[in-house]
């Protein structure tokens, strides 16, 4: 195919440029139909009446034997019935009537292809280009114009040129000429650029909102970003053509994600119905054959993908596509690889393999596909971001420890890089040793300061917002905490959470349900900490008395369909009480059997039936189990939300608190209204109700947050102090009461407490140099010189607001330790900044005397 290369390069130059110029102006006007009886089969086919097309088209040709339009309209029919070489039939029919025909050449390559004659489809694009450069004055219908465009994006012609010369020009010149803009959108889903072929496929869609091509098209550019447009948007294709294979296939992709298996056997059904042929709908039978543990299965559905074109490199493509999104980079780059062994310039399995060897931890193969394709398809968007940042990680440190690898940014690996690899040790050595794993290789630990660079990592485009890390087995990424500025997340919570996936994913081979492995994880994080991990909460406690308690054989759902965002919060917090139910309920060592079962290719409702109970059981016991939790959850409190008519007002509010002295939503209300209004004593009231009736609160911003605050306006710092002990010991994202906890206990000298909440706040920022400036003074005082340098050195590097007090510092510290050469410098640093600094000029003049 590359020897095509250069005469499509030089057709896209500077002769078709000048072409295009009279090309626009000639097809304006230009008939797009031969006939009103043509008009209505298009519409068949539209509507997805493949056989009355088919019916039809066989008839007219009878009577216009040379018509192309009719030829490829019945070969198309036929390709989507699955009557592949009967579409190869009618495209050599149709070449013998007219010859010079492009469009029924580029039609041939796909019927060949499907039919298995790959050398016969790359000769009749050979014919194309030939064809077009000696007669391109033939070729100025607007379809056969985009025919060219498409051959020439097959043999690897520059994407934006053919975008530019060929598509956007018809698109301008003829705005009712629909394939231009299906055209344009492809080409954009080509390249995964997703924005703009939702841009493209919209524009379509207005111009044509009855067309369902364009709205598939569209549900094809919301696939990875928003799955219910999606789904809306293939409801409208299904209405304008009820057999559309592409929607029932997308819907399949959609429903394999969210573990629904049993509708996606449903979705590939009726594409079979349809076509029985279909490589794809195979494809997709496949994997959920392997997602059952179902190996015979997948061997007769990959033979059934692969019947008539054996070596078809998108059948493995897809199956290692679907395992990879499923975690299984393993198994996935396998398909990919046996993709490549059939075609070895098929680029989309070269670059899903770059990505999966990447997220495997075999970096130098992985980054080396990935430069392949991006100089093969520059235009890849994927990839170019992935390449592109490959630059920035080249600047990270990297530091490691007996079993971890991790990468961050210099400055912050100066920071708290060791704090990071002694976290990470520690799950290491409690995990694995309550799991019984231990990994074969060091895990790789990667920490972004830009979000972008983790979404890229992680998804290979910009977004996923809301992830602070992900782990795919042996690789974690993570957001560090300078990627979202203002943020309480804690980052030692996020990497313990990250590290229980490294074990569980590992122990069933990336064989787990998501429910599961996330469920273990925030279960996890409260068992390290009884801070950490979803607790808990107002919001939570109404979701699962509500329509909102997902059933456990539908969990993972949740996490991909989620209504709200706070849904999704509630998904990791339902799952990690599940978990919580089956460990209490079945114990750890039916866990670690599920886990094993799981390993094997067992489905999740076996294993549970297996070592636990069977999945209509765990679905009612748990649920009773977290209504009962929930119920408990401040039980004389009243929980109704009352109808904001009734608080619309300060009145109102009084009324209806009045009225309601236990209503939790009221007290809170009136408690607010009471601070905002500056009123102390009074909003003391409400909270400590809150309080009596509701202790466990773990949001940051609880009762116990709001009373520390009247307390303080009122100069009770004894009961300030001790409502912020309560907010420290309930949350681990509050870094506003630690802040206020170290300025206090500072004041009371009580310096084993300054350092403890330092060590909290910095939990949540350690890029601030406020915790380390008190860690270094309580250090210090404490005698813990070591530790105190440490600090000192930290805050240097972090800008301090009084750098001169710092050096000052840190030089008594080192000249105490004999480190006399480092003292004098930064004695000399704090005089440079301050040198009216007289403890420093003090502490300069009896190091000279000693000298």
């Amino acid at each position: 195919m590359g020897r095509l290369l250069p005469t499509y390069h030089a057709l896209l130059g500077s002769r078709v440029t000048a072409l295009m110029l009279t090309l626009v102006a000639s097809v304006i006007g230009t008939p797009l139909t031969a006939g009103a009886d043509l008009d209505a089969v298009r519409k068949l086919h539209r509507q997805g009446d493949y056989s009355g097309v088919i019916s039809q088209t066989t008839a007219a040709l009878q009577i216009e034997s040379r018509t192309e339009e009719w030829r490829l309209l019945q070969a198309s029919a036929l390709t989507t019935l699955g009557r592949y070489t009967e579409a190869r039939t009618a495209v050599e029919k149709g070449l013998d009537e007219t010859p010079l025909s492009v469009r029924l050449r580029l039609a041939g390559y796909h019927a060949f292809r499907e039919t298995g004659e790959a050398e016969r489809a790359r000769q009749l694009l050979l014919e194309l280009d030939q064809l077009v450069g000696a007669r391109d004055w033939a070729y100025r219908m607007p379809q056969d114009r985009i025919a060219i465009g498409k051959a020439a994006l097959l043999v690897g012609a520059d994407p934006k040129r053919v975008l530019d010369q060929f598509f956007s020009p018809l698109k301008k010149a003829l705005p009712d000429f629909r394939e231009s803009y299906l055209a344009s959108g492809e080409l954009a889903l080509d390249k995964s650029d997703f924005a703009l072929a939702g841009k493209l496929f919209a524009e379509a869609a207005k111009k044509f909102p009855d067309d369902p091509d364009a709205q598939f098209g569209l549900a094809r550019a919301f696939e990875s970003s928003d799955t219910g447009a999606m789904i809306a948007a293939v409801e409208k294709t299904l209405k304008g053509n009820p057999n559309h294979t592409g929607s029932y296939l997308l819907l399949a992709n959609s429903q394999i994600d969210s573990e629904q298996y049993d509708l996606a056997d449903i979705s590939i059904a009726k594409v079979l119905e349809i076509n029985p042929a279909h490589p794809s709908a195979h494809a997709l039978s496949a994997v959920l054959a392997e997602l059952r543990g179902n190996a015979a299965g997948v061997k007769t559905a990959r033979a059934l993908a692969l019947k008539s074109w054996p070596t078809n490199p998108e059948v493995d493509h897809l199956i290692g596509l679907k395992f990879a999104q499923k975690y299984r980079f393993a198994e996935g780059a396998q398909h990919q690889r046996q993709a490549l062994k059939f075609d070895p310039e098929y680029l989309p399995a070269k670059a899903q393999l770059a990505q999966d060897l990447l997220r495997l931890g075999r970096d130098e193969e992985g980054w080396k596909l990935a430069e392949e394709v991006q100089e093969t398809d520059p235009y890849n968007v994927v990839v170019y971001n992935l390449v592109t940042l490959r630059e920035s990680l080249s600047k990270f440190q990297t530091l490691t420890s007996p079993h971890f690898i991790v990468r961050m940014d210099p400055k912050e690996a100066g920071i708290y890089g060791q704090r990071v690899l002694d976290l990470l040790e520690r799950a290491h050595a409690l995990l694995g040793k309550k799991y019984g794993m231990e990994p074969k290789e060091k895990i790789i630990v990667e920490i972004f300061p830009d979000q972008k660079d983790f979404a890229i990592r992680t998804f290979g485009l910009p977004g996923g917002a809301g992830y602070l890390g992900v782990c795919f087995g042996r690789l974690i990424t993570a957001n560090s905490p300078a990627s979202r500025p203002g943020s309480s997340t804690n980052w030692e919570a996020v990497l313990w959470h990250e590290y229980a996936h490294v074990v569980t994913l590992q122990l069933t081979r990336n064989r787990m349900p998501r429910w599961l492995s996330e469920g273990i994880s925030v279960y996890e994080e409260r068992q390290a900490r009884g801070t950490w991990g979803e607790q808990m909460k107002p919001r939570y406690r109404a979701m699962i008395l509500g329509e909102d308690l997902t059933p456990v054989s539908a969990l993972s759902g949740a996490f991909l369909k989620p209504k709200t965002p706070i849904h999704l919060q509630f998904a990791y917090y339902e799952s990690s009480l599940v978990v919580e139910y089956l460990l209490e309920r079945f114990g750890l060592d039916a866990m670690k059997r599920i886990f094993a079962d799981l390993s094997k290719g067992a489905g999740i409702n076996d294993a549970l039936a297996k070592h636990a109970a069977p999945l209509a059981q765990i679905d009612r016991e748990f649920a009773e189990r977290a209504q009962a939790l929930a119920r408990n959850t401040g039980p004389k409190l009243d929980w109704t939300q009352p109808e904001p008519a009734k608080i619309a007002s300060e009145e109102a509010l009084r009324t209806w608190v009045k009225a309601n002295p236990n209503n939790y939503s009221a007290l809170m209300e009136d408690a607010r209204s009471l601070l905002q209004e500056r009123q102390w004593e009074a909003a003391k009231v409400p909270l400590r109700k809150v309080i009596e009736l509701y202790p466990n609160q773990h949001e940051g911003e609880s009762a116990y947050t709001m009373l520390a605050r009247a307390h303080r306006e009122l100069g009770e710092t004894e009961e300030e102090l001790s409502q912020l002990k309560k907010v420290a010991g309930l949350s681990s994202e509050a870094p506003e009461a630690y802040a206020r906890l170290m300025e206090l206990s500072s004041a009371r000298e009580d310096w084993p407490a300054v350092t403890e909440y330092a060590a909290q706040y910095e939990a949540v920022d350690p890029l601030s140099p406020l915790p380390h400036r008190y860690a270094g003074q309580a250090l210090e005082t404490l005698g813990q010189d070591a530790g105190a340098i440490d600090r000192y050195r930290t805050l240097l590097r972090l800008d301090p607001a009084n750098p001169s007090e710092t050096h000052f510092r840190l030089a008594k510290l080192l000249r105490k330790g004999g480190e006399s050469a480092d003292a004098r410098r930064h004695v000399l640093q704090a005089l440079e900044e301050a040198p009216r600094f007289r403890d420093a000029l003090t502490l300069l003049l009896q190091m000279q005397g000693t000298k």
